[in-house]
């Protein structure tokens, strides 16, 4: 069995944050840490779930209404542990590359199937290279719901790792024709096809 710490440790600490990713990697046989990733209004990457901020900050309305400096002055819904801010994709690599060294791996899911965000794809597989190195960057896995954007990113880069979500497994099956992911990443609930 392999485990991954889905948006870090979120069971116990504010989701995509920098204390779930820090306490996630501190799990011995961890395999990797996904997260979520989106465009701010200045066009920054930003790691955080929910299109809205309402839900885990204190802010209201779009993440892609909000500049990354603006991004940056929300507090993260954590009574535990205050002190929580939305984090940019380039922090999150410079906090997990000693780990990813070893062979941990990140899996960037690319919310852009409500909001498909123009150049989300090139900004980030730029990122990635600028940040890695060619070792740390094949643990590097990219997801999204979107198969046009999976289509993109390999397009950008011919050895990204790529994995298509949906709700079942058929659909994960359906898209992943188009776009040739490498894995399916249904909702565990969505498992509807048998041998």
């Amino acid at each position: 069995m392999k485990i991954w710490a889905h948006r870090g440790c979120s069971q116990r600490y504010p989701e995509n944050t920098q204390l779930a990713f820090e306490k996630a990697m501190e799990l011995k046989d961890l395999e990797g840490i996904e997260l979520d990733v989106q465009l701010s209004r200045d066009g920054e990457l930003v790691v955080i779930h929910d299109e809205r901020v309402d839900r885990t900050t204190e802010g209201i309305g779009y993440v892609r209404d909000y500049t990354l400096c603006e991004l940056k002055k929300l507090h993260i819904y954590a009574d535990a542990a205050p002190g929580q801010s939305i984090l940019t994709m380039a922090e999150v690599l410079d906090l997990t590359e000693e780990r990813r060294k070893a062979g941990m791996k990140l899996n960037i899911e690319l919310k852009n199937s409500v909001w498909p965000y123009a150049g989300m794809e090139e900004k980030l597989v730029d990122l990635v290279h600028q940040k890695c190195t060619s070792d740390t960057a094949a643990n590097i896995v990219y997801s999204s719901f979107y198969a046009l954007s999976l289509e993109r990113l390999r397009r950008l880069d011919s050895k990204a790792e790529t994995g298509i979500l949906d709700e079942k497994v058929s659909d994960c099956l359906f898209k992943a024709k188009g776009c040739k992911a490498d894995a399916l990443h249904p909702f565990w609930r969505g498992m509807d096809l048998t041998k």
